[in-house]
């Protein structure tokens, strides 16, 4: 066996990407114009927002930093950490074959799909904002241009008596009327009072007619001021999921969020198939590769990845590109600090096939402290025409939300 296919295969190879360019990929050698850089360190820090969520950044030898974001859950930093040595030395304008390049190397700890995806994700968000200010654009442009000005945020509510149809209701009036989004989402996995075991998936009738009223109330309610959509997060068995949206087709709804488990992609074409409800699904696939499925089987009308998990902005891009082939719009979902809410906008206004961006955290009164800049504004966020991600990190809050035990980034 050789050096480097050992060096790919095994975890304490010390090896750089370099050593194994020759077997694997190319490099580019010697650049003009500023843009002969390297990597010099990658460093991450959680924050304790809604979610843990995830901050990566990426050093460069031109001191430059870019800021990026992994989707929460165990693990992730230290995936990242054990990934560092992979791009050090390496020139971050090279967002693709870095992409690969860690794809590849991490193939034996799970690049398929899952948390190391995720530790990807994190990365590659970072390195569009180096590459951005390295080229003295914004993120967008990497990604080919824009489409529009600004995103369309859709706004994920909550309310303390979720299972009752007229609170939810005085909610997405509050919310359209007071915070002023006009795109809404709520959760229909609530107890309904009907339920009699969980665990088999199984809707009774009560519990159809209880989030049916709950769908009644909440779309009669804001009737044309706002879009309003409804997430099952994957609880419900097929018959069941067919019967709710079949129920719920008199209304004016957005569309319905993961009704079954997202394993069986049969079950999930034939209940999309099976409605005239619009069905989304996406947030829990992983790359291109499993979401292409999805889109090209028509078992899905509306395309949710989530873009600090799914491979980061330029596999979202991919996504979408697939998607826009079979007129399947996205609508990215996003439980994220300001940090990967600013990349999702990136994408969306690159891509013709963009409905909305996810937010998650209208209850957190510190979300856009978190950033220098505004994110959103009146149910919307301005891509900015700054380089790169076109943010600058508030240390100071990062330092005061920081998870236990964590360590805040070195200064640019």
């Amino acid at each position: 066996m050789s050096r480097n296919y050992e060096s790919l295969h095994d975890p304490n190879a010390e090896y750089t990407m370099r050593e194994l360019s020759a077997e694997t990929m190319e490099t580019t050698g010697t650049r003009g114009g500023g843009r002969d850089v390297e990597i010099t360190d990658v460093q991450t820090t959680m924050v304790d927002g809604n979610f843990p969520w995830t901050l990566v950044r990426v050093y460069t030898d031109a001191g430059v930093v870019g800021t990026g974001e992994a989707y929460w859950g165990a693990g992730v930093p230290e995936l990242i950490e054990r990934m560092k040595p992979f791009v050090i030395g390496e020139n971050p304008l090279d967002i693709d074959r870095l992409y690969e390049h860690l794809i590849q190397k991490m193939s034996g700890e799970g690049s398929v799909e899952g948390v190391t995806v995720t530790a990807i994700s994190g990365i590659e968000v970072a390195l569009h904002d180096v590459a951005g200010k390295i080229l003295d654009v914004p993120a967008y442009q990497l990604l080919g241009g824009k489409y529009r000005d600004e995103m369309r945020v859709y706004c994920d509510c909550h309310t303390e008596e979720e299972a009752d149809p007229e609170a939810c209701a005085d909610e997405a009036e509050r919310v359209v009327d007071e915070l002023g989004y006009d795109a809404l989402k709520f959760d229909l996995d609530v107890p309904s009072g009907f339920e009699k075991d969980r665990a088999n998936r199984h809707l009774r009738p009560g519990e159809i007619r209880h989030k049916a009223e709950i769908v009644e109330k909440v779309t009669e309610r804001v009737k044309d001021k706002a879009d309003v959509s409804f997430d099952c997060h994957w609880t419900f068995s097929g018959g069941s999921a067919k019967r709710l949206a079949d129920a719920i087709e008199e209304y004016d709804v957005w569309w319905l969020e993961d009704p079954v488990p997202p394993e069986n992609l049969e079950v999930q074409e034939e209940v999309t198939k099976n409605t005239t409800t619009p069905i989304t699904v996406g947030e829990n696939r992983y790359r291109v590769t499993e979401l292409r499925r999805l889109i090209e089987n028509q078992a899905v009308d509306i395309v949710a990845p989530d873009l600090p998990k799914v491979g980061g902005m330029r596999e979202t891009r991919k996504i979408a590109d697939v998607a826009n082939q079979y007129y399947v719009p996205v609508a990215m979902h996003n439980v994220a600090s300001p940090v990967a809410t600013m990349a999702a906008a990136h994408v969306g206004t690159s891509i013709p096939n963009s409905l909305a961006i996810e937010y998650h955290s209208y209850e957190l009164g510190w979300w856009e402290d978190l950033v220098e800049e505004d994110v959103i504004e009146d149910g919307y966020i301005e891509v900015p025409e700054k380089p790169g991600l076109g943010l600058t990190l508030d240390l100071d809050t990062v330092e005061e939300h920081m998870v236990e035990g964590e360590t805040l980034f070195d200064e640019a």
